[in-house]
């Protein structure tokens, strides 16, 4: 498919602080993926894989940067549709690849996978955005809302069942900040957020919440007694964080990382990776990174004279906020774990297109972000 043509004058737009950050980031993740893999007799052939996957995701990123993002008003009924299939597809009929409890998987040849909750994110952004732009001032009339808040139940529902609660929760959300920005009304959001509670805890009583979920949570308020040592993976990750005290262990040289004593160090524990072996001071320039990321989203919602751009912008914002807080809130042991990959930098074909292809978003409102003059 070719990279439609740009205007020259959209072009001169382009975000560079948002892209500079962004591939300083992908090279520390290839570096430390290299480093939590080192020990594996295929740790350069992951590495190598991963490559590609990025190189892939690069080209969805210039490809979404320059598309106009208003051309989702078009084809949103059949982008909600085909995320609502793949995920049918993984949660109900063919049940995907099982992965510790989990079904998010569809296998691919060559040993790929695709991951459909991922690129559900993505389409959520877009037809939301699409809706919002549709209902204008009415999005304050309870029944709109609902309307919109049924548009988002539907994937999330689906990712929740398989089970993926933490997913389903960054359909919230985005849900939740981009009615915000649209102006919903603040009362009827608390509503929300309250009914959400109630369910919670319904779910919870009724045994609806599964098991090593509730372990997760209660393990880390301290509400019980870790006898089967479920609490081996955050202990560890904790020790490894903390190793790294100001300055870090050096890259390659981490003790937990050699040791392989923090489980899934190359995918959603890399943190602990990264902590060990450049201490607080490369955690902190990892945080200033993503800080940049988030900073230029909401520069570029704030600028955009375009209500659509704005909402685009907020929902991206919001996904890679929440994968950043949440990764590395269970890589400190303040979060319960839970499967969220840190965006950019954890291995993964189908997290890193779908960061890349909203890094693409982000760019397509930024370079649009004002009507052009003739």
């Amino acid at each position: 498919m070719p990279i439609p043509r740009v205007d020259p004058r959209h072009r001169k737009n382009v975000d560079w602080i948002l892209a500079g950050a962004v591939f300083v980031l992908l090279a520390a993740g290839l570096l430390f993926l290299w480093s939590a893999t080192a020990q594996s007799p295929r740790g350069m052939s992951v590495v190598g894989k991963q490559a590609v996957l990025l190189g892939i995701g690069l080209g969805l990123m210039v490809l979404f940067a320059s598309i106009d993002y208003q051309v989702s008003n078009k084809y949103a009924p059949f982008i909600h549709g085909i995320a609502l299939v793949l995920l049918l597809v993984v949660t109900v009929f063919f049940r995907g690849e099982e992965t510790k409890g989990a079904t998010r998987w569809i296998p691919l040849p060559m040993g790929f996978k695709l991951q459909p909750s991922e690129f559900a994110k993505v389409a959520l952004v877009l037809t939301l955005s699409s809706m919002f732009r549709s209902v204008g001032g009415r999005i304050r009339e309870g029944r709109v809302l609902l309307r919109t808040l049924a548009h988002a139940l539907m994937p999330m529902a689906l990712v929740a069942a398989q089970p993926d609660l933490t997913t389903a929760l960054v359909f919230g959300a985005i849900w939740f900040t981009m009615a915000f920005t649209a102006g919903a009304d603040l009362r009827q959001l608390a509503v929300v957020v309250l009914a959400a509670a109630i369910a919670f805890g319904f779910l919870w009583n009724t045994g609806r919440i599964r098991g090593y979920q509730k372990d997760r949570i209660l393990i880390l308020l301290g509400r019980t007694v870790d006898k089967q040592k479920k609490g081996y993976q955050i202990d560890q990750a904790i020790a490894a964080v903390g190793g790294g005290e100001a300055t870090g262990q050096g890259i390659g040289r981490g003790i937990q990382n050699r040791g392989a004593w923090v489980p899934e160090n190359h995918t959603d524990f890399i943190f602990t990776v990264i902590a060990e072996e450049t201490g607080f001071l490369g955690s902190i320039a990892l945080l200033a990174l993503y800080g940049f990321v988030l900073l230029r989203g909401l520069m570029i919602a704030a600028e955009s004279e375009d209500a659509q751009g704005r909402l685009i912008a907020v929902g991206v914002t919001t996904v890679f906020g929440f994968h950043v807080f949440v990764n590395i809130g269970m890589n400190c042991g303040i979060l319960p774990v839970a499967g969220v990959p840190l965006p950019l930098v954890s291995q993964g074909g189908s997290a890193a297109w779908t960061s890349l292809a909203a890094i693409g978003l982000l760019q397509s409102v930024a370079m649009r972000r004002r009507a052009l003059q003739f």
